[in-house]
């Protein structure tokens, strides 16, 4: 945009006259490979991951029983024995905090199978939990069908114990294991892998076959996501629980060509060739000068993990460090509020339960939330637009269905929404929706309430993508507006809302 555009976009929102500017000096020149961003879009299995939001993880395993993070090879089954084991309850415990999904730990580095495997005798039909036969992951799912919450597992490509590691033998043997968990339990939302790759009892390392287990995931559960050591979802860098504040979706992968892109990650099935490659935790992964130069673009969101503890396994001298319902909920804007999707983990403890200080946490998280959100105070509002779109009923972004959206036009980069909300009102939650499925678009918003006759900034932000949450301090106002400043094509706001939380 020229400087003479952006000076009076800026002096004319000091005096409320923005929509005066003419249509014409909201257009901009826009670089090839920007607009081409611009129009990516997730692939149908990415986009119903990411409108899960909030999904958990559980770590459990003979680590569980033998108080460790990281095992120690072939260790005694008969170690396994959780005295109570209820699935349902764990399920129950991410239900009631708000997820919408699971993963399951089926097997950790240590080689452990949570399943009764018929391909190793390091499994629970060893243990003497439930005589040897039982099946953590057939009760996860089990609980998970019934309960309304996505199912998806975790599967180590590391083994410490398998004498097969580090042997083209051992990627038989673990795409034999993935076929048992991806056909013996229904349906399957997400497949997670890391990339963790150390020594086997032999010495060796393994040379995964990864196209392999990408290829034999689509054939048999082709709307699971493969994440974060996969094409669909990319692991945001830490496991802080926090994302980063401008989080593109659209990011550029140097290494694999376009056609290899379109086949093994987004809209296509796909022969499974695409590797994801190893620079995904920088802090700039999308902005326009990342792009500028790249080769291929694809559709990579984010995914935040954290342990709700110190630890991923459960230990009995964390039982005091869980995180508070306060942490839980400043974790919950700093990812979900970030264009990614949360994965908190709760580990269970030697009985097989979700420990009571965990859940009253997620309880106490989940309250906090629902007395946050309980009320749109923009819902009832009258909404304007600049410049005006007939085609598009500014309306929409109070609808809460983000399939339906405002938007100023083709070649209209910026824009403006104001919201009177009829009465004076006092908030500190702002809540922004993009319509993702039509790409990711917005660099970079203000929004400003009128206070005393005078419009003054309350917060700003870069991208929005799929949700944008945003804190600010209490403000009392009638009207309100929001400015895009910049955008990579015309924007599509599909949501915006005002909140108050809790005092």
């Amino acid at each position: 945009m020229h400087l003479f555009v952006k000076y009076m976009i800026k002096q004319l929102l000091k005096i409320g006259l923005l929509a005066l500017i003419p249509a014409s000096l909201f257009s901009q020149d826009v670089p090839a490979i920007v607009k081409k961003a611009a129009y990516i879009q997730p692939s149908p299995r990415q986009v119903a991951w990411q409108e899960l939001e909030f999904t958990c993880f559980y770590h459990f395993g003979i680590n569980t029983f033998t108080n460790r993070e990281w095992g120690l090879p072939n260790q005694d089954p008969g170690l396994f024995n959780p005295s109570s084991l209820d699935a349902a309850q764990w399920i129950r415990a991410a239900k009631g905090a708000g997820a919408k999904g699971v993963v399951v730990v089926a097997k950790h580095h240590d080689g452990f199978c949570n399943w009764p495997s018929k391909y190793t005798d390091y499994s629970v039909k060893k243990s003497p939990w439930k005589k040897g036969q039982g099946d953590v992951i057939a009760e996860v799912a089990k609980a998970c069908r019934e309960l309304g919450i996505k199912f998806g597992f975790y599967l180590s490509p590391w083994d410490i114990s398998s004498p097969l590691y580090g042997t083209e033998e051992y990627n038989v043997y673990f795409k034999n294991q993935l076929r048992e968990l991806l056909t013996n339990y229904g349906d399957v939302a997400e497949v997670w892998f890391d990339g963790a790759c150390g020594e086997g009892p032999n010495g060796k390392k393994q040379v995964y076959d990864w196209p392999g287990y990408y290829k034999l995931v689509r054939q048999l559960q082709p709307n699971a996501v493969i994440a974060v050591m996969g094409p669909d979802v990319r692991w945001v860098g830490t496991e802080s629980g926090y994302g980063r504040e401008t989080e593109w979706s659209v990011v550029p992968v140097g290494e694999a060509t376009q056609q290899q892109i379109a086949e093994s990650s987004q809209q296509n099935p796909g022969n499974g060739t695409f590797k994801p490659p190893d620079d995904m935790y920088r802090e700039d992964l999308g902005s326009r000068g990342q792009i500028i130069t790249a080769d291929t673009l694809v559709w990579f969101p984010s995914e935040v993990d954290v342990s709700i503890r110190p630890g991923w396994f459960y230990h009995k001298n964390e039982d005091s460090l869980v995180k508070s319902p306060e942490n839980l909920v400043d974790i919950y804007f700093s990812s979900i509020g970030r264009n990614s999707v949360l994965l908190l983990n709760l580990p269970p403890d030697t009985r097989g339960l979700i420990p009571e200080n965990d859940v009253k946490s997620l309880q106490g998280m989940r309250n906090i939330l629902e007395v946050t959100f309980q009320v749109n105070l923009a819902e009832n509002g009258d909404v304007t637009a600049s410049p005006e779109n007939p085609a598009f009923d500014p309306r929409n972004i109070l609808d809460w269905d983000n399939k339906t959206y405002w938007t100023p036009g083709p070649g209209v980069f910026t824009c403006m929404l104001e919201i009177d909300l009829k009465e004076i009102k006092t908030f500190d939650r702002l809540l922004l929706q993009e319509n993702f499925r039509n790409g990711q678009r917005v660099e970079s918003f203000i929004m400003e309430a009128l206070i005393d006759n005078e419009w003054k900034e309350i917060t700003k932000g870069t991208t929005i993508g799929y949700k944008r949450l945003l804190r600010f301090s209490p403000v009392k106002a009638q009207k309100v507006r929001l400015t895009i400043l910049s955008s990579r094509e015309n924007p599509e706001i599909a949501s915006f809302g005002l909140f108050k939380s809790p005092d």
